[in-house]
């Protein structure tokens, strides 16, 4: 069965695919990066090899979700994987169900912390950013890659708010639902809810390890992974389409991206109308 790492992109999903994945899947409690390998991303090309859809058609994989999920299932075991996808359905076909996943993580981040980062990884001017977040439309793919793969990496992300709302209204699978500020604030306590709920929902019987988990919540701190990119690199940074040859640094200002001191007022304000009620439901202040 598929447990989910989901959010709307740049919220914090890598961060937690780190410290779950270096929980579950390593000795000791120390981060590698090679550990992110085992919660892979759906949907990607090579879960639909053996399907035929149309490679000029943006999102014709959609019809093939539920099976390729199928075949990832067929031997039982628990799988986790990442995902920027909305819950829901994408021309009457369904992103995922209760039998093929068994649970879900959801972060959600204050989207006007969020676009920033956005702006960074996309390179996007205030403007265009803005509407890449309130577009109810939106999808993204893999636009290095396109040209070889057609559009297999596409995921429907809709708008910033539709995406948390549609996995936390679902009603097919059981959700733990944290904010990344609460889990920056509070990361001992938040990283122990969120192995709790994964060890219940999974029929996980062993306790909490304690000493492993501070051990992770140290080896996959923000500076850490930061300093590990700016050594080595990190290979889900992407190619700039502006400065050909540079990498975009993937881990950019983390706690450091404060939309109070770094956001134009303007933009601010904007954001602030358009997301009112998520605000306020959200306890963003």
């Amino acid at each position: 069965m598929i447990f989910w790492i989901a959010s709307y992109p740049k919220s914090g999903n890598t961060w937690l695919r780190a410290l779950i994945s270096t929980y579950y899947f390593s000795k000791d409690g120390v981060f590698d990066e090679s550990l992110l390998k085992r919660i892979d991303q759906f949907p990607t090309k090579k879960y639909f090899l053996e399907f035929e859809y149309n490679k000029k058609v943006i999102g014709d994989t959609c019809k093939y979700w539920i099976k390729a999920q199928e075949k990832i299932n067929l031997n039982n075991d628990l799988k986790f994987f990442k995902t920027h996808n909305a819950f829901g359905k994408i021309n009457n076909y369904d992103f995922t169900n209760s039998e093929n996943s068994i649970g879900c993580v959801y972060i959600v981040r204050d989207p006007r912390n969020v676009i920033t980062s956005i702006k960074n990884h996309y390179e996007l001017d205030d403007n265009k950013a803005l509407k890449w977040m309130i577009n109810e439309k939106q999808f993204v793919y893999d636009v290095e890659k396109v040209q070889e793969v057609g559009f297999s990496d596409f995921q429907f992300i809709s708008s910033w708010n539709m995406n948390y709302k549609s996995w936390k209204i679902q009603k097919k699978i059981p959700i733990k639902f944290i904010k990344y500020e609460d889990l920056l604030m509070e990361t001992f306590v938040v990283s122990k809810e969120i192995i709790k709920f994964i060890n219940d929902v999974t029929d996980n019987k062993e306790k909490i390890n304690i000493p492993k988990l501070k051990k992770t919540i140290q080896s996959t701190s923000f500076s850490k992974l930061k300093n590990n990119e700016i050594k080595n690199g990190f290979s889900e940074s992407v190619n700039s389409q502006k400065n050909k040859g540079k990498k975009i640094k993937f881990f950019n200002l983390g706690p450091e991206n404060n939309w109070k001191k770094i956001l134009d007022k303007n933009l601010q304000e904007k954001l602030s109308q358009v997301f009112e009620k998520d605000l306020d439901e959200l306890e963003y202040f």
